[in-house]
C-alpha cells in the first residue's frame, strides 16, 4: 500500500500547508451581501466578475463552465458497494473501522444541499470521485480520525477573531484533517458545535466530522473549482498546493490523481483534462 506511506509524510505536515493557504480567508470578511445579486470570493469578500465569481467562488452566481442538469443524487452515486470499496482496503485495526458510514456521510451531505448536485450526473460524480480521492488520501482509506501525533501540535494563530483554548489542540481530524484554529471555530460557528472549546468532537461524532470536511470542501473554493472545469489538479492546488503542486511532491500529488482516475472509472465517468497541478494554470495566475 504505497499510498499509505504517501499519507504518513502527508500527515505531519497539512495542517501547516492548510494554514499558509488560508490564514488570509481567516482574516477576510464573511460575505454579509446580498448573494443573489453579488459572488462570495474564496477570501470572504462581496463583489462581480472573474476576482470574485471565477476560482474559489464560494456563493451566490458563481462562474461555471457546465451546462445541463442531471437526476443523480449523491446516495445514488455513493452506493454502499463505492465506500466498502475504498474502507475495505484499511487495516483491520484502524480507529476509523465502525467511526466512517455511509450513513453518516449521507446525513452529512444533506446539510450541503449544492455538494454533488451541480449541473450533469456526469459533473456530480466527478464531484464525488474527487472528494473520496482527497479523503482516501487523508485518511489511508478512512482508516485515521485524527492526524499522526497529531497532540504533538497545537496549530494556534492568536488573533481576536478567532482566540485559541490553552487546553486545546486543533490539529487534523476527520475525513480532510481540519486544522488550525481560524478553520475550527468558523466551521464550528456554521456546523453548529463549539470549535473552539471542544474541536475534539470532530473525532468523536462522525456526522459532525463529516460535515467539517464538506464545509472545507463547499467553504474554501474545492467544489467550485472542480465544477467550473478546471480539473482536479485544481483541487490539489487547494488542498495541499503548497507541498504538492508545482513540482514540490510530485508522488504525492499523482497518488491523489490516481485515487480520482480510479473512482471515475468505477463511476463510469471521464475523469476530464487537467489532473495534475504540475504548473500553475491560468485560472490560478491571474
Amino acid at each position: 500500500m504505497h499510498a499509505f506511506t504517501i499519507k504518513i509524510l502527508e500527515t505531519l505536515l497539512l495542517a501547516g500547508v492548510l494554514s499558509g493557504l488560508f490564514s488570509s480567508s481567516a482574516k477576510a470578511q464573511n460575505c454579509d451581501c446580498d448573494l443573489t445579486i453579488y459572488c462570495c470570493s474564496q477570501w470572504g469578500y462581496c463583489g462581480n466578475g472573474y476576482d470574485y465569481c471565477g476560482p474559489g467562488c464560494q456563493a451566490g452566481p458563481c462562474e461555471t463552465s457546465c451546462e445541463g442538469t442531471g437526476t443523480l443524487t449523491v446516495s445514488d452515486i455513493v452506493t454502499q458497494e463505492f465506500l466498502d470499496g475504498i474502507t475495505s482496503q484499511a487495516s483491520a485495526d484502524c480507529a476509523g473501522n465502525g467511526f466512517y458510514s455511509r450513513s453518516a456521510f449521507l446525513e452529512a451531505a444533506s446539510s450541503f444541499p449544492d455538494f454533488g448536485t451541480t449541473c450533469t450526473d456526469d459533473d456530480r460524480k466527478r464531484e464525488i470521485a474527487a472528494y473520496f480521492a482527497h479523503v482516501t488520501h487523508e485518511t489511508g482509506h478512512f482508516c485515521y480520525i485524527e492526524e499522526i501525533n497529531g497532540q504533538a501540535y497545537n496549530y494556534c494563530q492568536e488573533s481576536q477573531e478567532y482566540p485559541c483554548n490553552p487546553n486545546k489542540k486543533y490539529f487534523g481530524r476527520g475525513p480532510l484533517q481540519l486544522s488550525w484554529n481560524y478553520n475550527y471555530i468558523p466551521a464550528g460557528q456554521d456546523i453548529g458545535f463549539d470549535g473552539l472549546n471542544d474541536p475534539d468532537i470532530v473525532a468523536r461524532d462522525p456526522v459532525i466530522s463529516f460535515k467539517t470536511s464538506l464545509w472545507f470542501w463547499m467553504k474554501r473554493g474545492v467544489h467550485n473549482a472542480i465544477i467550473s472545469g478546471q480539473g482536479f489538479g485544481a483541487t490539489i492546488r487547494i488542498i495541499n498546493g503548497g507541498l504538492e503542486c508545482d513540482g514540490g511532491n510530485p508522488a504525492q500529488m499523482m497518488a491523489r490523481v490516481e485515487y480520482y482516475k480510479s473512482y471515475c472509472a468505477h463511476l463510469g465517468v471521464s475523469p476530464g483534462n487537467d489532473l495534475t497541478c504540475l504548473t500553475r494554470t491560468l485560472a490560478f495566475s491571474k
